[in-house]
């Protein structure tokens, strides 16, 4: 299937609302982060991603030079804390980013975070994405009717 044919609908992002806004802000879920989307776009390459069928994911896995790559994993980590601990950098030698995935397709373009804590050896994915409304309300929608913890936090765009 051709990239063409792939994105052939294509759904519109909305900014985030005054009212989305304040909402986020009372439920704290705007926060600082120490890191932004576009830091991730810094790579310097990449390989494809492929299933363990051999077919391609439409994921690629970044890379970054040696001074880029140790200050975005520390900033990944920070994430990490904020999102499932208490955001202290004190669990940071316990936990190692394995890999930063950019998706080529989609809308969003989102990057894929895979921490793994070296004690355990269980890993986590979270996403760094651009601020979407229709997204955020998803989000929230999910966080309250699904059975399961959804984290979720909003910086900027």
């Amino acid at each position: 299937m051709t990239q063409q044919r792939l994105m052939s609908k294509k759904k519109p992002s909305f900014p985030v609302s005054k009212k989305l806004d304040a909402f986020l802000e009372y439920y704290n879920r705007k926060t600082e982060i120490p890191i932004f989307y576009e830091d991730l776009l810094r790579f310097a390459g990449s390989i494809v991603v492929y299933d363990d069928d051999g077919e391609d994911t439409l994921w690629v896995r970044a890379y970054y030079s040696d001074s880029e790559r140790q200050e975005i994993d520390l900033n990944l980590k920070q994430v990490y804390s904020i999102l499932h601990s208490d955001g202290s950098d004190s669990i940071f030698e316990y936990l190692s980013v394995d890999a930063v995935d950019y998706c080529t397709f989609g809308n969003s373009k989102p990057f894929r975070i895979k921490v793994r804590n070296i004690l355990n050896d269980n890993f986590t994915h979270f996403y760094v994405k651009k601020t979407d409304a229709s997204r955020i309300y998803g989000l929230e929608l999910e966080h309250m009717l699904s059975p399961y913890n959804l984290n979720y936090l909003v910086h900027g765009d």
